[in-house]
């Protein structure tokens, strides 16, 4: 058995490094017109709210029209301080559904949607509430741009991760070809005879008992799960890389056995030494999106005859 490749902290500062600057150069290239009109677009959902409820006032008498409306239900979320998910108040309203028709048949649970919002709204955007006054302009109109921004910038850091990991696994799926896998259908694996065969590779599947972005059978039959992690801070690659990823790794381990299971991740973006080293001791091998060649060197050393195109 070929084993994976374990890294110096030197190898890795350096290879954070350059995911670093790569992450930096990813950011300040990106177009700012996807913020702008997703803030154009969230400006007239919350100006439509406002007008909707006279700057909230009313907020009882038209609030199934607003609720029950999608867009303006995702302003309404904004109205909290800070906003709410719609998983978050879905749970603090007692409820598996936020569906006009759900609203229209529950007039107790539209009640107590305008109960939680008015109990969390932000007072520092929506002052004049908490007042019981009317709003002045400059009021208002700071109100409704914060909350613009707000939703707008949400909306832009869900598509960047969203778009950085779809990137990263067909950056992925395109080297595993280039090396003469083929892609195969997603499944469960339960046992190992579930997997891909030897050279081939499936997208995301549940591998034991979690799931897998990518999974790959060797050549040497081994299965190797592959987590394509973004992280846009250190912070976030504690949540990404040491509390997720390692933590299947040693899941896999223990359901397949230390030498039948790879676990792996190709990283980019920010993460911190200790945490990589942290991952890594924990049985994850380490890969960079930036640099795919040595996920691809060493998966041609597990091939005993290499693919020629």
């Amino acid at each position: 058995m070929i084993e994976p490749p374990v890294w110096t902290d030197d190898q890795l500062e350096a290879a954070r490094l350059r995911a670093i600057a790569a992450f930096s150069r990813e950011r300040l290239e990106e177009p700012l017109e996807d913020y702008l009109e997703a803030f154009d677009e969230y400006q007239g959902y919350v100006e439509e709210v406002l007008e909707a409820t006279v700057d909230l006032i009313e907020l009882d008498a038209t609030a199934l029209d607003v609720l029950g409306d999608p867009r303006l239900l995702e302003a309404f979320r904004y109205l909290a301080g800070p906003p709410i998910s719609t998983d978050d108040l879905k749970v603090l309203a007692d409820t598996r559904s936020l569906t006009r028709s759900t609203l229209e048949g529950r007039p107790d649970l539209v009640q107590r949607l305008i109960t939680i919002v008015r109990q969390v709204l932000d007072r520092r955007r929506f002052a004049w509430v908490v007042e019981h006054r009317e709003p002045t302009e400059a009021e208002r109109n700071a109100a409704v741009l914060a909350s613009a921004a707000l939703m707008a910038a949400s909306r832009t850091q869900t598509r960047r991760r969203t778009i950085g990991k779809d990137q990263q696994e067909e950056m992925v799926k395109a080297a595993l070809r280039e090396l003469g896998f083929t892609e195969v259908a997603s499944r469960a694996i339960r046992t190992i005879s579930h997997a891909p065969g030897p050279g081939q590779f499936c997208g995301e599947s549940v591998l034991g008992n979690r799931k897998g972005d990518i999974i790959v059978r060797l050549w040497d039959d081994r299965i190797m799960p592959i987590e394509c992690k973004v992280s846009n801070s250190a912070t976030n690659s504690v949540k990404r890389l040491n509390n997720d990823a390692a933590i299947k790794a040693s899941s896999w381990k223990t359901d397949f056995g230390l030498r039948q299971v790879v676990p792996s991740a190709v990283l980019s973006g920010v993460y911190k030494l200790h945490n990589l080293r942290d991952a890594q001791e924990r049985g994850l091998t380490l890969f960079w999106a930036h640099d795919l060649a040595p996920l691809t060197e060493w998966i041609t050393r597990t091939n005993p005859e290499p693919f020629t195109a």
